[in-house]
């Protein structure tokens, strides 16, 4: 157990609201990290960490659009100022505006996404370095269709494709600061963001015939990977990706 034991750290989740985000917050917080809730919109996350406080655990929400630098910026600034230090970041806020084949998007699609999806994760890592003075663990949420495109998300894939690729890059760059960067690949999971697949009955259908466990995961499934990557149980892994998809890349 004291190898998953968080207590004394800080912890930064993006995207934290609800879905996977706002589980990995929560259990963080459970293991006894002190957890700062990310998201655009303060009063569905003010309530999150309120729900994680009243559980007896430590959080704090900070509004913040991801896809905006200079708000991360500012972001930073209240951690500094409150916090001083920085032990673990979580990068998993993203967005999927396209819902088609990938020739019909438009610029302003390829501009938002490409936003939030990988100068979100750069810069929130950019201002995080520097406070991770005795070193860190950083993870990176992106998706199984960063190995295998889904089906009318081309450029959402294309861009967790690229942030896989950013996290090795990374983690070759941050070993010295003993810094541990690694992603986490979820498959299909009963989210809000994953709405367009799960309420289809057609789309979904296809998905699950493709994962031998033939179901959708729970976001609490997703979140004990990153309590390992995060903890001292990891301490030898970086540049790494640990895939939880039901064994759909199988």
């Amino acid at each position: 157990m004291n190898d998953f034991n968080l207590e004394g750290k800080t912890a930064v989740i993006t995207g934290a609201s609800r879905g996977i985000g706002l589980a990995i917050a929560q259990k963080l917080a459970e293991y006894g990290a002190q957890c700062i809730l990310v998201s655009r919109k303060a009063e569905t996350l003010e309530a999150a960490a309120a729900a994680i406080r009243e559980s007896g655990q430590k959080a704090e929400a900070l509004a913040c659009h991801t896809g905006d630098p200079a708000q991360i910026k500012a972001l930073y600034e209240k951690i500094v100022e409150k916090y001083g230090t920085l032990d673990i970041l979580i990068n998993n806020a993203a967005t999927n505006p396209h819902f088609g084949e990938m020739i019909t998007a438009d610029e302003k699609l390829w501009d938002k996404t490409l936003d939030v999806n990988i100068k979100g994760p750069f810069f929130m890592t950019k201002y995080a370095v520097p406070l991770m003075q005795n070193g860190g663990a950083i993870v990176n949420v992106s998706s199984v269709n960063a190995i295998r495109p889904g089906i009318y998300q081309g450029i959402y894939s294309a861009t967790k494709a690229a942030l896989l690729n950013m996290t090795q890059t990374l983690a070759r760059e941050l070993a010295p600061k003993k810094i541990r960067v690694n992603a986490l690949l979820p498959g299909l999971t009963d989210t809000k963001f994953a709405s367009a697949i799960i309420s289809s009955d057609k789309i979904r259908n296809m998905a699950l015939a493709q994962i031998p466990l033939n179901r959708y995961a729970q976001p609490e499934e997703i979140a004990g990977a990153v309590l390992y990557l995060v903890s001292d149980a990891a301490s030898f892994t970086t540049g790494t990706s640990i895939i939880c998809d039901g064994g759909m890349l199988a």
